[in-house]
C-alpha cells in the first residue's frame, strides 16, 4: 500500500473522515490537496501534515460552487503537478423532516452539498486523472444503499444512494482510462457531521422498532471512528485494490445488516 509520491485532493478535509483520511494518505507518502470551506480548519491540517513531515496544500472552496471548484483544482495542479487520487468526501446530513414538510430549498442544499459537490469535484479532476490512471473515492452512507430507517432522511439518503450510482456507472466509463471508482459507505462514525443536521417533527417520520441490545454488532454498540474509515479508503487508493472497482464498500461494524 505504498503511495509515496502520489498526489490527492480530499474534499471536506478539516474535519472527520476527510480529516483522517488527509492524515493516513500524508502518512502513506501523499502530497494531499485540503479542500474544505473553512481555512482554520484545514490549516490546522495542513501543520498536523508538516509536523510529521508531509506535504498538503491548503485549498478553500465551496465544493458546489464550480468557479471555486475549477480553482481550486488548478491551484492543485499546480502547486503538485498531477492528480493520482480523489476522495470526495465532502458533505452535509441536511435537514430530516418529512416529505410534505421539507422545505425545496433545504433538499436543494442537500443535494448542492451532497450530488453537486461530487459531481463537480469529479468533473474538474477527471480530465488530470485520465492521463496516468488513478483512483477515485466517494465518501457516501448506509443510509440509503443497507438502511432506509432513519427517520426524514429522504433528501440525505437520496444523495447516498446517488453517490454508489455514480460510483458504479463512472467505474464501467472510466475504466478504460485506468480510473478505477469505488465507494465506502460508513455506518455511524465518530465526527461531527451532526453540526450540519436539523431534525424536524422525528415522530412524524419514525417508524418504532426495537433494535437489538448494540446496534453495532463488532463494537458492543459503540459508533466506529473515523480512521476505521480512513484505513480502508487508504487501501482503495492504493494499488493493492488494483482489481477493485464499481464497488461499494460497508464500513459500518456489521450496523446495516440489523435494519
Amino acid at each position: 500500500m505504498d503511495l509515496t509520491s502520489k498526489v490527492a485532493l480530499v474534499t471536506g478535509a478539516g474535519s472527520g473522515i476527510g480529516r483522517a483520511t488527509a492524515l493516513k494518505l500524508a502518512e502513506r507518502g501523499v502530497c494531499v490537496g485540503l479542500l474544505s470551506h473553512t481555512r482554520d480548519e484545514i490549516e490546522d491540517v495542513a501543520v498536523e501534515i508538516a509536523k510529521a513531515g508531509g506535504e498538503s496544500v491548503v485549498l478553500l472552496a465551496d465544493v458546489s460552487n464550480a468557479e471555486e471548484m475549477e480553482q481550486a483544482v488548478k491551484d492543485l495542479v499546480g502547486a503538485a503537478g498531477r492528480i493520482d487520487i480523489v476522495v470526495a468526501n465532502a458533505g452535509i446530513n441536511g435537514v430530516w423532516a418529512a416529505i410534505d414538510d421539507l422545505k425545496p430549498e433545504e433538499w436543494d442544499r442537500t443535494i448542492a452539498i451532497n450530488l453537486r459537490g461530487t459531481y463537480l469535484t469529479l468533473h474538474f479532476t477527471v480530465p488530470h486523472l485520465k492521463r496516468e490512471g488513478g483512483s477515485i473515492i466517494l465518501v457516501s452512507s448506509i443510509n440509503g444503499n443497507r438502511t432506509f430507517t432513519t427517520p426524514g432522511a429522504t433528501a440525505y439518503s437520496a444523495t447516498k444512494a446517488g453517490q454508489v450510482a455514480m460510483a458504479q456507472q463512472l467505474a464501467l466509463e472510466l475504466g478504460k482510462h485506468n480510473i478505477r471508482v469505488n465507494a465506502v459507505c460508513p455506518g455511524e462514525i465518530e465526527t461531527r457531521i451532526n453540526d450540519n443536521t436539523s431534525i424536524r417533527d422525528r415522530e412524524e417520520t419514525e417508524v418504532p422498532v426495537e433494535w437489538p441490545a448494540g446496534e453495532i454488532p463488532i463494537t458492543g454498540g459503540k459508533p466506529g471512528h473515523s480512521n476505521d474509515v480512513a484505513e480502508v479508503i487508504a487501501f482503495l487508493a492504493s494499488d493493492a485494490s488494483h482489481h477493485v472497482t464499481g464497488t461499494p464498500v460497508f464500513v459500518d461494524g456489521g450496523q446495516g445488516l440489523l435494519r
